[in-house]
């Protein structure tokens, strides 16, 4: 039960009388942020499962994360309120979930509420019955009854009625809905192989419905509310290459066209923080103007590699600097003392130290006057760039501020291009942004004396191994920068192999913290230590992707190594192997109802579209029966997933670049040989990555490391035997194989790049 307690308010308002429930012993922030409400809160467990069953009551459960805005809505409206505590306390047992540290809880629930009314969001809110089943369920509700919508409290009462009087009825409807969905998502192959032409039909018809819902005048597929979506950035850019390959140069450059202003609008936008860098979750208008401002580290880390891919198409330097801009924004407020990248920054924080509640936006926001006294004699050049007016600037839609809540404040934006501005002012384009990067420096010191926004520092695996990928990649694409290159704040200016280092130091936290050596298995997440939950898919899949990333661009076969032990474990653990494909759990955990195949790419990529380009890129490292194996287990999974690969592609488009990816007859190996700390050998190195090529394996091997070459020995014999047989008095020596052959040995980064040139 709840008790009395002195305690300061977490996500909404500040009593000097609180209460203290179960929540107070638990790591998770956002359950931490529910620990003083005088609703009787139990974490997921056995404890509240006999409790519902003891006292022969239903279960509200609540389900949401620490940044989530509307999350702190319903507990300051409800979950703070004392009569609301008292119809939950009275009459059921309230279970709060964090959906971040148990995604799979969070799967079956969400799974149950959009099956039942065709969407679904945070906060979920179900009611179960004391056997976990569902019964009914919803999202937000208002305390009261407004608008047509049912309120909260009369939600309550309704349920309780209900069972009280059909309780028989409303458990064996539960019971029917888990039977109906588990029978619907035991998704198996009828084959072990695809069709042939299964990655041409699913590659065309998911870019055709892209390019068809494309906003040709802001950019980004589909309307308002706009999410960056990385993973249809990706399939543009993958068939973009593939047109130019087969000569269709137009075609090619019309989907290029779509995904550089679609970055361009982006990156203008006010879903980009352009004062301390990194992107916003969503706009809710069309022109990316006025954001849902929490940050979440899943979207940093593929929105990095979207901008990332598309500077080596271009040699546009413009998206290698937000490339950086978003990872510099990560190592400055993202990353902990031991390498541990942390997950989000919430929407929500208080005007200043005096506020009573917080306010969505407060720590971004600016009013005209605020600019004019720190910038001085540079605001109006400030103003004008970022189209600050006193007035307000949230007017460019209808969409952007239905209420009025931002009413004389600005979200900064950049209607026009910067070298248009600067000549407006006439001033060279180098003075120009110098001004700008200075403003920026004044606000963000500034901004940074406002109350911040609540740090979600939890680490989770699976987040973490997307920007592991991101890191471990910049520390050479961005090699291929102009050399003269200048740099103005919040972008630092690092050199490309601090990133690296980051990447590392991220990698071997996660190893030291939430990997045991004995078992090979992961823990999904750590906040003053591992949670209970068990490493998921995402988490494996996803830090797999990371490493194998941390070794083609970093060099270290450690990493290599670990990955190939991680994705043995991943078989053991979520591989069907009957049926082909990945479960997303375990399914040792009896409390966990639903266990299923994900396939849909959304804010992130699938387990099983990660996985699949990792068995594909494994297969062209190892030697022998293991490769095929890798193969054969790809091929199965995407047969899984064949028909939703036909009839919806545009929902799978991470899973369409790997259909096509494994029906390429043989990857390209980039075999590069020599002393990696030799001046030659980080050109060599440079030059393999200065094109994109998602069709190419880089090999590292130093043939006088003899646990290296005694490594590939044991994996793939013939890189051994190809890295001991080269001239042994040069620092570097790269060949290139493609379909059982290989070019003669290359010994310079020109000639390297000659060879990756042809077609």
């Amino acid at each position: 039960m709840t008790t009395s307690a002195s305690a300061s308010g977490s996500g909404g308002s500040t009593a000097s009388t609180r209460h203290t429930n179960r929540l107070a012993s638990e790591h998770s922030p956002y359950l931490l942020q529910h620990a003083h409400n005088p609703v009787d809160w139990y974490p997921w467990g056995e404890e509240a499962f006999q409790a519902a069953r003891k006292r022969d009551v239903p279960i509200f459960l609540s389900i949401g994360y620490s940044t989530c805005h509307w999350c702190h809505v319903m507990e300051v409206e409800s979950f703070e309120d004392e009569e609301v505590s008292k119809l939950l306390n009275d009459s059921f047992v309230s279970i709060k979930v964090d959906r971040e540290e148990r995604p799979d809880v969070d799967k079956v629930y969400m799974t149950f509420v959009q099956a039942l009314y065709g969407r679904g969001g945070w906060p979920l809110s179900v009611f179960l019955s004391p056997n976990l089943k569902p019964m009914m369920g919803g999202t937000y509700f208002p305390p009261d009854d407004k608008y047509g919508q049912l309120g909260f409290k009369t939600v309550l009462r309704k349920v309780k009625q209900a069972w009280d009087t059909k309780k028989e009825t409303l458990e064996m409807g539960g019971t029917l809905a888990i039977d109906q969905l588990t029978e619907a998502l035991s998704i198996s192959a009828k084959s072990t192989k695809v069709s042939e032409d299964l990655a041409h039909r699913c590659l065309k018809q998911c870019v055709d419905q892209l390019t068809s819902s494309y906003d040709p005048k802001f950019g980004g597929f589909g309307p308002a509310p706009k999410f960056p979506r990385p993973v249809e950035d990706c399939v543009m850019l993958y068939q973009h290459i593939k047109l130019m390959e087969s000569g269709k140069d137009s075609e090619a450059q019309e989907l290029m066209r779509m995904v550089t202003h679609t970055l361009q609008c982006m990156a203008r936008g006010g879903i980009h923080d352009h004062v301390g860098g990194g992107f916003h979750r969503y706009s809710v208008d069309e022109c990316w103007h006025v954001p849902h401002f929490e940050k979440m580290l899943y979207d940093q880390g593929q929105i990095v590699n979207v901008y990332l891919d598309t500077f080596l198409i271009t040699g546009d330097s413009f998206y290698s600097s937000i490339a950086r801009d978003i990872l510099d924004y990560l190592r400055r407020e993202m990353i902990g003392k031991e390498g541990e990248i942390y997950s989000a920054e919430d929407a929500d924080s208080y005007e200043n130290e005096g506020s009573s509640r917080k306010k969505e936006g407060a720590f971004y926001i600016w009013s005209s006057e605020e600019i004019d006294e720190i910038l001085g004699e540079n605001a109006n050049l400030f103003k004008d760039h970022y189209y600050v007016k006193s007035s307000g600037n949230c007017d460019l839609s209808r969409m952007s501020d239905p209420h009025g809540e931002f009413k004389g404040k600005n979200v900064l934006f950049e209607r026009r291009p910067i070298s248009y501005m600067a000549s407006k002012h006439g001033m060279s384009l180098g003075e120009y942004t110098k001004v700008l990067g200075d403003c920026r420096r004044k606000l963000f010191l500034e901004r940074s004396r406002r109350p911040r926004p609540h740090l979600d520092d939890k680490v989770i695996v699976s987040w973490n191994g997307l920007v592991i990928s991101a890191l471990a990649r910049a520390s050479q694409i961005l090699q291929l920068e102009p050399k003269d290159m200048v740099f103005h704040f919040p972008v630092v200016g690092s050199a490309p192999s601090e990133y690296l280092q980051v990447a590392e130091k991220a990698v071997s936290f996660i190893r030291g913290k939430l990997y045991d050596e004995i078992t090979h298995r992961l823990q999904h997440s750590f906040r003053n230590g591992p949670s209970k939950a068990p490493g998921f898919l995402d988490d494996y899949a996803f830090l797999i992707s990371g490493l194998l990333d941390l070794y083609e661009y970093g060099g270290n076969t450690d990493w290599l190594h670990w990955a190939i032990q991680l994705q043995s474990t991943q078989d053991e653990l979520f591989l069907d192997r009957e049926g082909g494909g990945y479960f997303n759990t375990p399914g040792e955990d009896p409390s966990v109802l639903l266990r299923v195949k994900e396939d849909h790419d959304g804010a992130e990529p699938s387990g099983n579209s990660v996985s699949a380009i990792n068995l594909i890129r494994f297969a062209s490292l190892v030697g022998g029966y293991r490769a095929d194996t890798y193969k054969q287990t790809a091929e199965h999974l995407l047969a899984v997933f064949e028909a939703r690969l036909t009839e919806q592609s545009v929902a799978v488009p991470l899973m369409c670049c790997a259909a096509d990816m494994l029906s390429v007859p043989s990857r390209k190996q980039i075999v590069l040989v020599g002393d990696k700390e030799a001046p030659q050998y980080k050109e060599m190195l440079a030059a393999a990555f200065a094109s994109y090529d998602t069709n190419r394996t880089v090999v590292q091997v130093d043939p006088k490391d003899t646990e290296e070459i005694d490594f590939w020995e044991k994996i793939n014999p013939n890189i051994a035997q190809m890295a001991c047989s080269g001239p042994p008095d040069l620092p570097a020596v790269a060949h290139v194989c493609q379909n059982f052959m290989c070019s003669p040995p290359v010994i310079s980064s020109d000639e390297l790049k000659n060879v990756l040139n042809k077609k």
